[in-house]
């Protein structure tokens, strides 16, 4: 089985708008509702490749209950944590002639709310993948990463890790299977400018020796490169189409990689899948869909060195 985990899930409220003025009254051109964090954006793209999994994470009030409607589909299975008090955070995505983020806070979850959340990683056994994604709500310790993945050592489990800073950096000594910064991220851990090919090798093999089996960087409009386990390197250019969306991208490519490696369990493949679903969802309004994937698989040639 496998399980995502998305610990401060939203609904993501896409409004167009022809040009963002601030002072006054902006009306929207079009609208958008989506249910998601990252972590429950890469069940979705796990279920168009026909994977079955399990979403964990928390939920509160109205807007929580609305996220676990809207998640719940065919091949995704639920069983979040409902939180007493607060409620789901609402975050606003502004589509203008430049993009504007605003994201929520989330509610507060409390000791004996993670407690209950730890106890059902107890149920992900030897052969499953655990998919840690994003951000903690600021009310959790900073930590969780590192409890959650010390809690499953000594199982035989496939780890990815999809988050930044600390979050990332604190999870490489428990050896992930994956992790998949991008070269801003690479630069805000290192505390240096990573803009070139020769760079972001260098240090993906850096954050490698230090725990990460396969490294997986996003290049924006360069496309991405794995360096795997076995210490070869993969590159694999951007598919061709008119970006619509940004965000769930990443959280796409995390998912077609895993897929990838499930199915055919070659990182070349893996590769080109991640790639074709993280391009899927920037060319659509909103989650890749399977149409869409095969689509841009056919423009793909795996390549390595």
């Amino acid at each position: 089985m496998i399980y995502t985990v998305t610990l401060n899930p939203s609904i993501d409220y896409v409004v167009h708008i022809g040009k963002l003025i601030s002072g006054i009254t902006n009306r929207t051109t079009s609208e958008e509702y989506y249910f998601g964090g990252k972590g429950i954006n890469v069940s979705h793209v796990l279920a168009e490749l026909e994977l079955d999994n399990t979403a964990l994470g928390f939920v509160a009030g109205f807007t929580g209950e609305a996220i676990e409607k809207g998640t719940k589909a065919p091949r995704i299975t639920t069983d979040f944590i409902h939180l007493k008090e607060g409620v789901s955070r609402i975050n606003v995505k502004i589509k203008s002639d430049e993009e504007t983020e605003i994201n929520g806070q989330g509610p507060h979850i409390d000791d004996a709310a993670l407690e209950e959340f730890m106890a059902k990683t107890d149920a992900i056994k030897d052969g499953d993948t655990l998919i840690l994604s994003g951000s903690i709500p600021k009310t959790m310790p900073d930590d969780v990463y590192e409890r959650i993945l010390e809690r499953l050592s000594g199982r035989d489990i496939r780890i990815v890790v999809d988050a930044t800073k600390k979050l990332l950096v604190n999870s490489l000594k428990y050896r992930p299977f994956l992790i998949k910064p991008n070269r801003q991220e690479i630069s805000e851990i290192f505390g240096v400018e990573v803009n070139d090919e020769e760079t972001t090798l260098f240090y993906a093999k850096k954050l490698q020796e230090m725990g990460a089996k396969n490294v997986l960087v996003s290049l924006g409009g360069d496309g991405a490169m794995l360096l795997d386990e076995f210490g070869k390197v993969h590159k694999q250019g951007v598919a061709k189409g008119r970006v619509l969306n940004t965000v769930g991208s990443g959280d796409s490519m995390v998912a077609g990689f895993v897929a990838g490696c499930i199915l055919k369990n070659d990182y070349a493949y893996a590769l080109r899948l991640g790639s074709a679903c993280g391009g899927a969802t920037a060319f659509l309004p909103g989650l890749a869909t399977r149409e869409k994937i095969d689509e841009l698989m056919d423009q793909f040639e795996p390549k390595s060195n």
